[in-house]
């Protein structure tokens, strides 16, 4: 029995079913070309050329027995991708996770029974917004409920201030967790602790608060 399924071999699924692979996950991987089948039969432990919108197809492969199945499948066919979701569902899939080419793509996904959605290209694109828009932020990583984990190079104000002096939380409402100093890493602080030139403040917060910390770099 397989760990996960990957339904569309195209680059993102590859990518998935690779990555997985790589993580020592069992991997079945499906698609409808013969070529994309023949292209990682030596590097999948299972992998077969097979229509996932045809619901005898997908009985075949024991999809109930397979504890997370991503439907990868591109912009080539949104309809494939719907149905193959709805299909998953119906078939009693534990886990389904699907990528969603927009956002009424994406809605559409959920209502046919996807547990998770994904949105490859959206979510690069607005990454890399951020990071142009915000280069001081070098990480980030986002919780949900607009709160994320970001690291941030230190405002060169701030440096030979203390954490007391500098306030963040009252006001930018963001509470610093921890400090990269070189190759340490400072996770006990106190309000005594000052900030040197070259560190890396690792905070916590609402995305607007961060925002606004981060335009002091």
């Amino acid at each position: 029995m397989a760990d996960f399924c990957v339904i569309g071999l195209g680059m993102f699924g590859r990518a998935v079913a690779l990555s997985l692979t790589a993580e020592g996950q069992a991997v079945l991987g499906v698609d409808s070309d013969q070529d994309e089948v023949d292209r990682l039969a030596s590097e999948l432990e299972t992998v077969v050329c097979a229509d996932a919108t045809d619901e005898q197809a997908l009985r075949e492969l024991r999809i109930e027995r397979v504890g997370c199945s991503v439907v990868a499948i591109g912009a080539e066919s949104m309809e494939a991708s719907i149905l193959t979701t709805t299909l998953l569902r119906q078939l009693g899939a534990p886990q389904i996770v699907a990528r969603a080419l927009g956002p009424l793509h994406a809605r559409v996904l959920r209502a046919v029974g996807a547990h998770r959605v994904v949105s490859p290209e959206w979510e690069m694109g607005e990454s890399l917004a951020r990071q142009l828009a915000q280069p001081s932020v070098l990480e980030r990583f986002d919780l949900g409920d607009e709160v994320e984990v970001a690291e941030l190079e230190v405002p060169r104000g701030f440096v030979g201030r203390t954490l007391v002096e500098l306030d963040v939380r009252r006001r930018f409402g963001v509470s610093v967790a921890a400090i990269r100093r070189g190759d340490r890493v400072l996770a006990t602080l106190d309000g005594s602790e000052r900030i040197q030139a070259g560190d890396v403040l690792v905070v916590i917060g609402r995305d607007d608060g961060i925002a606004g910390l981060a335009a002091l770099a």
